[in-house]
This record gives C-alpha cells, structure tokens and sequence, in this order.
C-alpha cells in the first residue's frame, strides 16, 4: 500500500475515532432521580426551624430551638409564607428561671393533636449548656379557635433527668380519663415520659435501654460524609441522641419510636405503656424491634390509612413503612431535601416538613456554619389522611 494512501486510511480512522469519543461524551451522564412532586410552602430566613404542625383549618405552625441562633421567637404561625410570633410575642421572650413556668423557654417541637384544632407546644426548658429546671420543660395547650393558652402541664421532676432533653411528643385522647401525651427524651439515656392529661402527673419509661438510646455502632453519613462531632481543634467525637421522632397507630393501641442516631424501629403497646403496674424489665419485651427500617429518622408521622411515614436525613428522603421493608415506598428524594426534620400530615393530603440542614451547622464541621440560608419548609401531595380524633375525650384534656 501506498504511503499516501495508509495515511489517509489513518487519518479518517482518527477522525472516526475522535467522532465517536464526541458523541460518548455528548451523551447525559446517568444520574439518580429524584422521586415525588416536592411543592415550596415557604423559605425561612433567620434562626433555623425544626418542627412544623398543620391544623385541620390549614393554619402552619413552626418553632425555633433556642441552640445558638438568633430567636427572636421561638414558636411561630407562618401566614402567607412570614412566620410571626405565637400565640404572642410575651410568652415567646426568652426570661429567665423566675419566669419560666409562664414563658416558653425554647419549644423544640409544636404539634396539632387529634382533634385538629389545639397546638401542643413543647418546651424543652433547655438553652445548653445550661441545667434544667423544674418549671422549665413543660407543654402548653393553645386552642386555635381562640388562640389563647389553655393549660400548662409542667413536667414531673421524677420524670426529668439532669440531661433530659423533651424533643417530640404525640397524643392519644381515647386512653383513660381525659387521654395521654407521649414524649420522647433525646438525652444520652433516652426514654419515652407518659403525661396523664387528666391529673397532669407524668414519669419516664424505658429510659437507659438500647431501644431509647443512641445504636453504639451507628455512625450517619449525610450528604456522603460520616456525621461527627467535630469542635475546631478536638478529636472528632460520635453523634450520640437517643429517642426522637414517634408516632401513634391509627388504631391508636400503638406507639412507634425511634431514636435520631440508629436506623431501628421499635414499638410499644400503648395500654401497656401507661399501666404503671407493669415494671421496665416486664415492658422492655413487649416492645417489637422491627429492625433496621431505611436510613436514620428525624421525625415521623402516621395516617388514618395504618401507614407510619419517616424522614431519611441520610439520603434526602422520606419513606411510608407498611409493616415491611418490602412494603416501603419512598414518597420523595430529592438534593434540596438536607435534613427534613418534622412531619404534618394535612387535611388536604399534603405531608409538610421542614428541611433545616441541621448536619451543616458549625458543631459538625470545626466551628464553621455550613448552612445556606432559607431554610425550607416543604410538602408533597400524598393518598394519606390525618388521625383525627372524635372520640370521648375530645376537648376535655385542655380545661383548666
């Protein structure tokens, strides 16, 4: 063959070559999808939200834990996408201890109870790293008919420990005489804290078991780095929380709760819980290990329909659990979703939540604040229907 004639034969394989390089590289990148219809309800500016609630009429609710941030009030209704002080700007000053029993100190969650119309906040009593105290950790009771405060039910001191932090709480009017509230304590040792809404009186239950405290071999990985503790010139520390997020059975005679930092999910019946005749060591088996249930939860919510829904902070998602892992679906997943916290069912069918960014604050990362401002709140269209309560107890558990 001719030397001109290899080199044009060589030069149009080249080409070829190069054409085809091209149209490889011309291709899209595969790419995780995102699942779901993700609808904006609101960006917040400022201190950064956890809770949200939504009451039966469609009113929003949110609070800000006083952690570091500036708060200037630490619950809040969000009209036309603005949060404002709530139920008022007095009760939402910060104080201090003289005056704790009559303000809210730092509410770390707000949630609408059955009836749909009364707003629980719940008062942690805590600005770390200073102490508790009794009068601090409380709930307080607001009908929305009337916005005003109904009733304040102050946390038992046998049912507090020196570290106890209240991080969640749910209702079930339908049990005794005027219904129970159950509150997780996210503290090292953890617990589940039973208030009986007709004397007030409340205790701690399985506190400093391995269903309520943090999973010893769990280390979260949130947006592909593993979640530590990490002050500016330490030894990165492990991320230690104990029971968090929880959620009452449609059929209400069950409790499910798990803790932040372990993907376990565990339940409890409810008329078990409340016997106080039945010891610890009796209730710890009766409670069901449903084992490792998708990635670590924040909050979790439940429908009139049996499903339990559990945010997923690791993988920027939301999941509705049936019983089975192979029951699961996944409502939505999608990269604007880091750290969805609190779950609200609404009457209108649509999940709401908050996405806070809560890995990227300053004690994850040597004292550097990562978080970029909104904060979101967010929902997504579900065939879900919130519990909603008409039973014997309705009403009463808010009389003064």
């Amino acid at each position: 063959m001719k030397a001109l004639d290899r080199l044009t034969i060589s030069s149009t394989l080249l080409c070829l070559g190069v054409m085809a390089t091209n149209r490889i590289y011309a291709q899209t990148i595969p790419q995780q999808q995102p699942i779901g219809s993700l609808e904006v309800v609101a960006k917040i500016n400022g201190a950064m939200p956890t809770g949200i609630a939504v009451s039966s009429d469609g009113r929003i609710f949110i609070n800000y834990p006083r952690w570091g941030d500036k708060v200037e009030f630490t619950v809040a209704e969000v009209v036309n996408g603005i949060p404002a002080a709530f139920p008022n700007t007095r009760m939402n000053e910060q104080g201090n201890v003289d005056t704790q029993k009559e303000r809210i100190v730092s509410a770390q969650s707000v949630v609408v109870d059955p009836t749909g119309s009364v707003l629980w906040i719940l008062d942690t009593g805590s600005i770390r790293p200073n102490p508790i105290s009794y009068g601090g950790p409380k709930l307080i009771a607001v009908d929305l008919k009337t916005n005003q405060v109904t009733r304040t039910i102050l946390i038992s001191e046998s049912a507090l420990d020196e570290d106890t932090y209240l991080n969640d709480v749910r209702f079930q009017l339908d049990l005794g005489k005027s219904g129970y509230a159950f509150i997780t304590d996210s503290s090292s040792n953890g617990g589940i804290i039973v208030v009986d809404l007709n004397s007030g009186e409340s205790w701690r239950r399985l506190g400093k078991t391995r269903f309520t405290m943090s999973d010893p071999g769990f280390y979260p990985v949130v947006e592909a780095q593993i979640m530590m503790l990490r002050d500016a010139g330490k030894t990165a520390q492990r991320f230690d929380v104990g029971s968090d997020g929880l959620a009452i059975s449609s059929s209400g005679k069950t409790l499910f709760f798990r803790s932040l930092t372990s993907r376990h999910l565990y339940s409890v019946p409810l008329e078990e819980l409340t016997n106080r005749s039945i010891k610890d060591t009796q209730l710890e088996k009766m409670v069901t290990d449903h084992g490792q249930v998708a990635g670590a939860s924040d909050g979790m919510e439940a429908d009139r329909e049996g499903r339990i829904y559990l945010t997923d902070y690791e993988h920027n998602a939301i999941h509705r659990y049936n019983g089975s892992m192979a029951a699961m679906e996944t409502i939505v997943s999608s990269p604007s979703l880091i750290w969805p916290d609190t779950l609200s069912l609404g009457d209108d069918g649509f999940l709401y939540f908050t996405a806070n960014q809560l890995n990227r604050r300053d004690i994850f990362h040597q004292g550097q604040d990562k978080r970029i401002q909104p904060y979101m709140i967010f929902r997504v269209k579900t065939d879900g229907n919130p519990i909603r309560d008409t039973g014997k107890n309705r009403h009463s558990h808010i009389r003064n």
